[in-house]
């Protein structure tokens, strides 16, 4: 029998997910010797390996009153988290074997009437946060492979990356499982939710469009929301993914929040309260993928079952406003008082006082000249490290990860090699603009060119792309037109990238250059840019302020 695909399900009709996994395990009252000794006590995930009956028997309570997926018992089963209890050697044998437990369950039920069961393998947001420096990306990103390869040779249907805290953490959790499924050779999708606290932000402060605008760029299957908060207190975030979220929303809250009783957790909220919120998420905000996080028991889960069955999504028509966004919040790409205003005092190559703070080594100063710029109006910073005879990606790495929480915009990560690009964007949790990529040297592969989409497509940043082909900068109308046709059709065909997200210079020598043959240099260059705004819908175009009229 074929299993009807995941996000075939989830078009056609409202998923239940089932609820949590610490408050069932909470509720048998299990001892050091089930999770293989006092050291190993409250490692829940170890249970898959010890305790295989429970974790069944959390699967089959919820599937017994009517689920249609359940989570794998992985949320922290990867090595940054067990190498607290000692064991991140055994971060993929506990993966593969929670997965295959939710698998066999899911099998059973699905043989026993043939309603689809899926298996989401659960991806946690861990113990450090890779915006606050307390692990690096790629140390994070090669955990999460490590993890993401177990779920997949266990079985699982999709990935589900939850309990977001960080935008940051989100993308090597993506990058890492794109990363295992071209190694494994099998792709699913990948469900993330972001975590919003009572004070209306992720814990390292990004609001809800900060997150759709940088994470519908990495391009999630479906797009959600969980934990934290009950629903009542997600209604405002769940609101603008129903308005904004280019793919399906998923929402699974706790059951309230928590108060202390009689020396344990409690929640408040009533399997019926629960069923009331999701009834209004599925029919008035087209919510596709409902359930429950903290607190939602089996009774939880069967009021909402009963409730949402029958209704189906209301149609959404999202919003769609071109955007860059820092890790706090989101930045048009079109200004409605404005031109996009990039600050370029944080180029190393155009700014002295900033190059000289770089040589120095007096970051302090340096992030005092990106604040100055945001305050004195620029949307977005151009971060250049570029000097000659210095390790540009040892520059970007320091200032980058200062600029990131420390500058409230956008950053252009602006170099001429790939690797400083990288560098910046293993630290910035927002979403970036990529300066610059050209075909000087052809689109091949290894060219420029497909390095910087290569990185554009993997870690979802928006580029600008220069009108320069393997003859040299255009000069003329057409052949800057030609050019930026050319890096579109490219961009979009073969990498997936979206045309709002190219940006097209389509460069000019100042009038002041004196240059008989360089006279209608600015003529042909706003020529150009009348036709790429004309001949290619959806991209943008910028020019150096000073470039036509400067001398």
């Amino acid at each position: 029998m074929t299993r009807q695909p995941y996000l075939d399900a989830v078009r056609e009709r409202v998923v239940v997910f089932d609820g949590a996994f610490g408050t069932f395990v909470q509720g048998l009252d299990l001892g050091p010797d089930d999770f293989g000794g006092a050291n190993l006590e409250g490692c829940n995930e170890m249970l898959a390996l010890t305790r295989p009956d429970v974790i069944a028997g959390m699967h089959n309570a919820f599937y017994g009153v009517g689920v249609d997926a359940v989570e794998t018992a992985t949320f922290g089963s990867f090595s940054l988290v067990l190498n607290e209890y000692g064991i991140a050697d055994r971060a993929y044998e506990m993966s593969r074997s929670a997965t295959r437990i939710a698998r066999d369950v899911s099998d059973e039920w699905e043989a026993r009437d043939g309603r689809p069961r899926y298996v989401a393998g659960s991806i946690g947001p861990g113990t450090k946060l890779p915006s606050l420096g307390h692990i690096g990306f790629a140390e994070l990103r090669d955990s999460y492979v490590e993890q993401a390869r177990g779920l997949l040779d266990g079985g699982a249907d999709l990935f589900l990356i939850e309990t977001c805290m960080d935008l940051l953490q989100v993308k090597a959790a993506m990058i890492g499982c794109r990363r295992a499924m071209a190694q494994v050779g099998r792709d699913v999708p990948i469900q993330v939710q972001v975590t919003i606290e009572t004070t209306g932000r992720m814990l390292v402060g990004s609001e809800i469009g900060a997150a759709v605008a940088t994470l519908a760029a990495m391009k999630p299957d479906v797009l959600g929301i969980n934990c934290a908060t009950g629903p009542g207190e997600m209604q405002e975030h769940v609101r603008y993914l129903s308005q904004y979220s280019p793919v399906p929303i998923s929402v699974m809250p706790n059951a309230g929040l928590p108060s202390v009783v009689d020396g344990r957790t409690h929640y408040d909220l009533t399997p019926d309260d629960l069923a009331r919120y999701h009834v209004r998420h599925v029919a008035d905000l087209g919510v596709n993928v409902v359930g429950g996080c903290c607190g939602t028991t089996p009774a939880h889960l069967k009021a909402v079952v009963d409730a949402v069955r029958g209704i189906t999504p209301a149609v959404r028509t999202p919003q769609f406003e071109p955007s860059v966004s820092s890790i706090y919040s989101p930045v048009t790409i079109a200004q409605d008082n404005s031109f996009l205003i990039i600050g370029e005092r944080t180029n190393a190559n155009g700014s002295k006082a900033f190059r000289d703070a770089m040589l120095a080594g007096d970051i302090d100063t340096c992030a005092k000249i990106a604040v100055e710029q945001v305050r004195e109006g620029a949307h977005v910073l151009d971060v250049c490290v570029d000097y000659v005879g210095r390790d540009g990606t040892a520059d970007m790495h320091e200032l980058a990860a200062r600029f990131a929480t420390n500058a409230s915009v956008p950053l252009v990560l602006d170099s001429t090699e790939p690797p400083v690009m990288e560098a910046g964007l293993q630290h910035f949790g927002g979403k970036a603009i990529l300066n610059s990529a050209n075909l000087e040297d052809g689109d091949g592969p290894g060219s420029r060119f497909d390095r910087v989409m290569t990185l554009a497509r993997e870690y979802g940043a928006a580029v600008i792309c220069l009108a320069i082909d393997e003859e040299g900068q255009a000069r003329t109308a057409d052949w800057k037109f030609a050019v930026c046709k050319r890096i579109h059709d490219l961009a979009v065909e073969r990498y997936g990238m979206e045309p709002s997200d190219l940006i097209f210079d389509t460069l000019t020598f100042p009038l002041s250059a004196g240059s008989e043959e360089l006279r209608r240099d600015g003529v042909e260059t706003v020529e150009a840019i009348r036709r790429v705004k004309a001949d290619l819908p959806g991209v943008s175009t910028v020019l150096g302020v000073s470039n036509v009229s400067f001398g």
